[in-house]
């Protein structure tokens, strides 16, 4: 198994982009969704994205943008790569010259393969589905319904905490794992101390 990439999401300060790299993030989210409670404008992103070290991904999180929105939060804050969160078409989500990840909300009846040939996207981000939210529940979902030749695709999320992100990693192998809540002291502040763990967690499952 190669090593997995972590991503932690829901940055609202340069501190903490800045302690999610040090402990070994290999990219922090930045959610542009207004109805979250870790929720960005583009300035404080472009705050954020300055704070990060070579080499660490900024990942710019929407939830059935307009072209505009996405334009106007890329001008203000160079984001690397898009994540998509609600029901956007393919072509809008190919539109800004980023490459781009989907997010799948996985219900018992998803059809992972439909999605991944329809998007076509770098990565397919899989979460929980809650009716009524894009994501962010600290949920999980059955592993077992990914299937193994979509695995080195997936960016696993959902419910994701240093308890259960070793087994997720041996369950699946995906490419990469995103937490969120389940390192956080409260709604958009992350805890170091849970983030460390994470990221160790990810990193024991790796060597086997």
């Amino acid at each position: 198994m190669g090593r997995t990439r972590v991503k932690i999401c829901g940055i609202t300060r340069p501190e903490d982009g800045r302690m999610a790299a040090a402990a070994g993030a290999d990219a922090v989210g930045l959610v542009f969704h207004p109805d979250s409670p870790r929720a960005v404008t583009p300035e404080r992103a472009a705050e954020i994205r300055a704070a990060l070290p070579p080499f660490v991904t900024a990942v710019g999180l929407f939830v059935d943008p307009d072209r505009q929105q996405v334009a106007q939060t890329l001008a203000a804050c160079p984001l690397d790569l898009l994540q998509f969160h609600g029901g956007e078409s393919p072509g809008l989500c190919g539109a800004f010259d980023r490459p781009y990840i989907k997010a799948v909300r996985v219900g018992p009846d998803t059809d992972l393969g439909e999605a991944a040939q329809r998007y076509g996207a770098d990565r397919l981000l899989l979460d929980a589905y809650v009716p009524g939210q894009a994501g962010g529940t600290g949920r999980t979902f059955r592993w077992s319904l990914i299937p193994a030749e979509l695995a080195s695709r997936v960016v696993l999320a959902g419910g994701l905490d240093a308890d259960n992100v070793g087994e997720a990693v041996r369950a699946v192998g995906p490419y990469a794992v995103d937490a969120s809540s389940g390192v956080e002291e409260r709604p958009g502040v992350k805890s170091a101390v849970r983030v460390a763990a994470f990221i160790q967690g990810v990193r024991d499952a790796d060597r086997g």
